[in-house]
């Protein structure tokens, strides 16, 4: 049986103020309007994890910071 571990991480929202407020109450979201030093802040968080073999669960965006919740096979 697979058995994996799991990670979470915290990034300043300062970083994705256009990807953190894009979509409307709706949830109608346009990935070309999000500016793209921020997809490249992004991109890189996601490629550093997954390097080490972490896999994406989530990412949350609040007021302060985007949450990523990870796991990869132990």
């Amino acid at each position: 049986m697979k058995k994996f571990e799991y990670d979470v991480t915290t990034h300043p929202i300062e970083n994705f103020r256009q990807l953190a407020y894009l979509c409307t109450d709706k949830g109608e979201c346009q990935a070309e309007q999000v500016p793209a030093d921020e997809r490249k802040i992004l991109t890189d968080i996601l490629n550093d994890h997954g390097v080490e073999g972490w896999e994406l669960v989530q990412l949350i965006f609040s007021k302060t910071d985007v949450t990523a919740f990870w796991k990869r096979v132990r």
